[in-house]
């Protein structure tokens, strides 16, 4: 069975909510709910943290060890760079990106993504360049030729600092989107500030205990039961960072 290898950026230095990895969500580091989730996928064989020199990363590669994790620290704004250097130094060749502030990343979401890429022979598969699962159940998997490619090729700021932009905007790779059967790209489950990490918090404390590992469905229905939880964070913009870095390149979505 074809397998592939989790790369999960984090670092502490978060502009709008700093140390939001490591913050807790019953009791225990954003993180370490990312990266437990990452290793319940059936498909992925692999889990390494990618993180950056920052003297204050050595909290999340300290983190990342203490649960046996592979560890690799590198570039903190050229997030391509990390994850090409990440994927050398473990010599990897299908890369499956997850981002650190995604602690409800569902296993079954990764499976279906790595399937799905394996199952499609082309170089880059997600769920995200249509946005019909919520943000927060982000996955992208990639071979190693398209990540050195990019690499090599990418010059905006935009395109090194969010990895895979090169790849999906350009006709140069094959490249699948899945969309969920319920367009739910509406919905914000990630951490980026601090009402997300206030619905986060209640959803941990309502969910986890029940199953360490609960579902998207599991999610949907609680906030379908409780929408003044939905809409602590309302209003946030999908995918701001890379708005505001397209801005800084002086381009637009």
């Amino acid at each position: 069975m074809n397998k592939g290898a989790v790369i999960i950026q984090a670092r502490m230095g978060a502009s709008r909510l700093p140390g939001k990895v490591l913050m807790p969500l019953a009791g225990r580091p954003v993180l370490e709910h990312v990266i437990r989730r990452c290793q319940h996928a059936r498909l992925v064989d692999r889990v390494i943290v990618a993180t950056t020199v920052d003297p204050q990363d050595l909290a999340v590669a300290d983190l990342a060890a203490s649960l046996g994790v592979e560890v690799f620290r590198g570039p903190v704004n050229d997030v391509l760079d990390r994850y090409y250097q990440t994927a050398m130094a473990y010599g990897l060749k299908h890369i499956v990106r997850i981002t650190g502030d995604c602690p409800m990343i569902d296993p079954d979401v990764i499976d279906r993504v790595v399937e799905k890429y394996f199952g499609s022979g082309v170089d880059y598969t997600s769920n995200a360049l249509e946005a019909t699962y919520p943000d927060g159940e982000d996955v992208e998997v990639f071979s190693f030729d398209a990540l050195s490619r990019a690499w090599h090729e990418a010059k905006a700021p935009s395109e090194r600092e969010h990895v895979t932009p090169y790849i999906y905007k350009s006709d140069i790779f094959k490249k699948i989107n899945i969309r969920h059967e319920t367009n739910w790209g509406h919905c914000r489950w990630t951490l980026d500030g601090p009402q997300d990490y206030q619905k986060l918090s209640a959803i941990f404390d309502a969910l986890y205990q029940k199953d360490a590992f609960f579902h998207m469905k599991d999610v949907m229905q609680f906030l379908q039961a409780h929408p003044e939880i939905d809409g602590m964070n309302a209003g946030t913009a999908r995918n701001e960072g890379y708005q505001k870095s397209l801005a800084n390149d002086g381009r637009t979505l």
